[in-house]
């Protein structure tokens, strides 16, 4: 039991804040560093109840639009592709090194924004991205990607489908290989045993039955 006196403003309920406690030898050290470990306790079990959901595939294919209007529907948080902005201050093409500092990249952000997240944090692409790019271009994957997949599973995957116009982007590359980059997210999530679903249509219909699918995760998360 918490002391009513402990309050933390912004980070755990207001029951569970923490401030300084002025008369500590009345209060003691002891209780003062069970209340500390149950503040902790809670926040862990709040990150832990947070459902991520990874807005996966291949190039221009609506993900940064959608993970933005998903966020703003359920009032929560969306982590942003770290290799556009990595890419874009990039001179020549993505070495190895640049996919492992992007793979670290995008882990950092998540990890970052996942404490302040509502319920749900939306991923505008996963580090997976990292796996399928390495694979392509450099016939491997680095290992340090894959030790770190089996250890973060998503609650869901939404796999953007390609029936969406191609885009031009400087940070596009592969207009034609759009079908093979398709297939090559079906295998990888298929061998995650990755719960997902493939997302098509119009921008409307892509976004209501992306709502769908993640209120089927709220629902079964009650």
């Amino acid at each position: 039991m918490l002391h009513p006196t402990i309050l933390a403003q912004g980070i755990v309920p207001h029951r569970y804040a923490l401030c300084v406690v002025s008369d500590i030898g009345s209060y003691g050290i002891r209780r003062l560093e069970e209340d500390l470990f149950e503040i902790k306790s809670y926040t862990i079990g709040m990150i832990e109840a947070v459902k991520k959901i990874a807005i996966v595939g291949p190039e221009s294919t609506g993900k940064s639009t959608i993970s933005a209007s998903l966020a703003s529907h359920y009032q929560t948080f969306w982590v942003p592709e770290y290799a556009r902005e990595y890419c874009a201050a990039l001179n020549a093409p993505c070495s190895w090194q640049d996919e492992i500092n992007i793979f670290k990249g995008q882990l950092e952000l998540e990890d970052r924004l996942l404490p302040s997240a509502n319920r749900l944090l939306i991923c505008d692409t996963t580090f997976l991205t990292v796996k399928i790019w390495s694979d392509h271009i450099f016939g491997k994957s680095p290992q340090e990607v894959l030790d770190e997949l089996p250890k973060r599973p998503y609650d869901l995957y939404l796999l953007m489908d390609i029936d969406l116009p191609w885009q031009e982007d400087p940070l596009r590359d592969f207009p034609d290989l759009r079908e093979h980059f398709m297939e090559t997210w079906h295998k990888e999530l298929l061998s995650l045993h990755a719960t997902y679903a493939v997302i098509s249509g119009s921008d409307d219909q892509r976004f209501r039955n992306a709502v769908n699918y993640i209120d089927e995760i709220l629902l079964k998360a009650r």
